[in-house]
């Protein structure tokens, strides 16, 4: 199926962000004296954002902490530096001016906060041009809960069954599921090990953003 409209995730999805993010994370971590995190441990855990990337941080100390302190502390440090490192990845722009060619609708639908979108978006006027912006403090709720990805649909007037939803980790798929969309994993994010995605049950999986822009067709 041709899709109407295709959302995305944007933490390893459309940017990789896990220099700052990492970096963000690496100065609260400081703050308490311990050390930073690995290069490994970041890209393992960007995508569940905050909270992930301090819990790997604090290990077993991470119970005994205010977990919303800890959160506002990583979040003033993100936006005091947050396109330092971060980059588009490679074949996303030209996929972009494909869905344009195809007269195909796309934005995207984050769990960062609906200003830190804005700021980062900011640095990457081709991804400004998305239809449809949405923080995980636009709505109520934010993924894996559907609403998000739903309110998106329906500002774009498209019928869920006909939208896409592409990221790179489980829950990304959990919330496609739930609001009856296509589930496309991008592969060349924060996956993991690539032996567990067949896991997620996702409708498509594409390992560069150059294979889903060839599946869309010409």
């Amino acid at each position: 199926m041709t899709p109407s409209t295709v959302l995305f995730d944007l933490d390893g999805t459309l940017l990789d962000t896990a220099p700052d993010m990492g970096e963000a994370a690496n100065r609260v971590l400081a703050e308490f004296d311990l050390p930073p995190l690995t290069r490994e441990q970041i890209y393992t855990h960007t995508s569940f954002g905050a909270r992930g990337l301090l819990t790997a941080g604090f290990g077993k100390q991470a119970k005994f902490q205010d977990p919303i302190a800890l959160r506002a502390r990583f979040l003033y440090h993100y936006g005091q530096a947050i396109c330092q490192g971060t980059q588009v990845y490679d074949g996303i722009e030209a996929l972009l001016d494909r869905l344009s060619r195809l007269k195909i609708c796309w934005g995207i639908v984050t769990n960062k906060p609906e200003g830190l979108t804005h700021q980062l978006l900011a640095h990457f006027p081709r991804l400004q041009a998305a239809q449809v912006i949405v923080g995980a403090d636009t709505y109520a709720h934010a993924k894996p809960h559907p609403l998000p990805l739903l309110e998106a649909a329906k500002t774009l007037n498209c019928a869920p069954e006909r939208c896409f939803y592409v990221g790179d980790i489980e829950n990304d798929t959990l919330a496609a599921r739930a609001a009856n969309m296509q589930s496309v994993v991008a592969g060349w994010g924060y996956t993991g090990d690539p032996a567990l995605i067949s896991n997620w049950e996702a409708d498509h999986i594409f390992t560069t953003p150059a294979q889903l822009s060839a599946f869309l067709g010409s």
